[in-house]
């Protein structure tokens, strides 16, 4: 029921990078669900995890891993979260990556794993290390959707986004896959999303620019609040392009790279509110007239976590109080309700506090007819803004999250 989500697009060759997605069967059969990346030797790698302080064993590994060694190759799987299995789980982390390392003749730190999937229960490892070594001798860089594909849970779609610019006159190119549409409301990550570039990229630029990104775009989208356990974003910076290398974000080059890094980011994270579980509704929270950012970034989200303002927008139902209910208790200490105005796809619901004199029923059913709505609020306050995206509530949303074990 994915809302406006295009076809997976054909991500060019990324110099510097390998992958496959095979058959593991870690929860079911004949779906793809283990993914190996392999990434050149020398590669720049950035990390934002997740803020959850049960966070998965993988997670932990991953934290680890990355300040000991410069990452060769990704293993991810799903099916199983490997969350809240405690030291063995951790201990299975670690022993999927000693195996990979084995077979590919680097060390265990060099390896990061990601687990994606149901909490709480054992991780089958066997089954994952038992295809590590034809996913070894089928790497490819062709065929990303099958990547995509390789990491999808509740997924109804693989998601992938790319760009390519110019750089010192060689062609570099941007590219990843995301995953998830439920358990959404990232913290420092989103569910699962992997940026590769051929680009060259200094590591602490690298990482710098992914937790920048990361708050302009996975970390501005929510489902239904809730943060994961698994929660993880990487990039990858292979410099295999012949680019000059980016050793200063504010430099002309760097600049025209962020740019295009934030389009593919945020490509991403749409996707992942167009998949949202249910959804029936492509849903943008603009927040602008604040007096400091945070008031319109908590007030955005309170408005996009609200169940009352989410099941109104699956019903198409223009009941505009509920928004209005939501500014008032967002939190907004400096808040004169007498300045706020709201509109709803261009139609102004409330003036200066009230109902606008120009409303009609028939003109906000109008608005709230169509598949992406843009709620618009200004607090009248100051020149501050941010904006959150997310979806509805549908009676899907319920089946699929009651119904996610069987």
């Amino acid at each position: 029921m994915a809302v406006g989500l295009n076809a997976f697009p054909e991500i060019p060759e990324i110099k510097g990078i390998r992958f496959a997605a095979m058959e593991a069967g870690v929860k079911k059969p004949n779906k793809k669900d283990v993914v190996v990346f392999e990434l050149a030797e020398g590669s720049s790698v950035a990390g934002v995890f997740t803020q959850n302080q049960f966070c998965a064993a993988p997670v932990r590994v991953c934290r680890e891993h990355l300040g000991k060694a410069s990452p060769r190759y990704l293993v991810i799987n799903t099916g199983n979260a490997n969350a809240g299995t405690g030291k063995s789980g951790y201990g299975k982390a670690i022993q999927t990556c000693e195996i990979l390392a084995e077979k590919a003749g680097v060390t265990t730190e060099q390896v990061l794993p990601f687990s994606t999937g149901v909490i709480g229960e054992p991780l089958p490892v066997e089954k994952i290390v038992a295809v590590l070594p034809a996913a070894l001798e089928s790497l490819t860089s062709s065929n990303w959707r099958n990547t995509g594909v390789g990491i999808m849970t509740t997924d109804t779609l693989p998601k992938g986004a790319y760009r390519q610019i110019t750089l010192g006159g060689k062609t570099v190119t941007i590219g990843g896959i995301s995953k998830g549409a439920g358990m959404i409301r990232p913290n420092m990550a989103t569910m699962l999303g992997y940026v590769f570039t051929d680009a060259a990229v200094d590591q602490s630029v690298l990482q710098a620019l992914l937790k920048s990104t990361t708050n302009k775009s996975f970390n501005r989208i929510t489902i239904d609040s809730d943060t994961s356990t698994n929660d993880s974003c990487i990039a990858v910076a292979t410099g295999q392009s012949g680019a000059p290398l980016i050793s200063d974000i504010n430099s002309e080059a760097g600049a025209a790279f962020a740019e295009a890094f934030l389009a593919v980011m945020q490509e991403l994270a749409h996707a992942i509110v167009r998949d949202g579980e249910g959804a029936t509704k492509f849903v943008t929270v603009e927040v602008t007239g604040a007096a400091v950012q945070s008031d319109a970034t908590k007030t955005a989200f309170e408005i996009a976590h609200s169940p009352l303002v989410k099941t109104a927008l699956f019903a198409s139902d223009p009941n505009w109080g509920r928004i209005l209910a939501v500014v008032g208790r967002a939190g907004v200490e400096t808040l004169d309700v007498d300045r706020v105005s709201i509109h709803i796809n261009g139609c102004e619901i409330v003036r200066d506090g009230g109902r606008s004199p120009d409303y009609t029923e028939e003109a906000g059913q109008a608005a709230m007819n169509p598949e992406e709505i843009h709620i618009l609020v200004d607090l009248g306050a100051g020149a501050e803004a941010d904006t959150v995206w997310t979806t509805d509530f549908s009676h899907d949303y319920v089946t699929i999250n009651a119904e996610y074990r069987t």
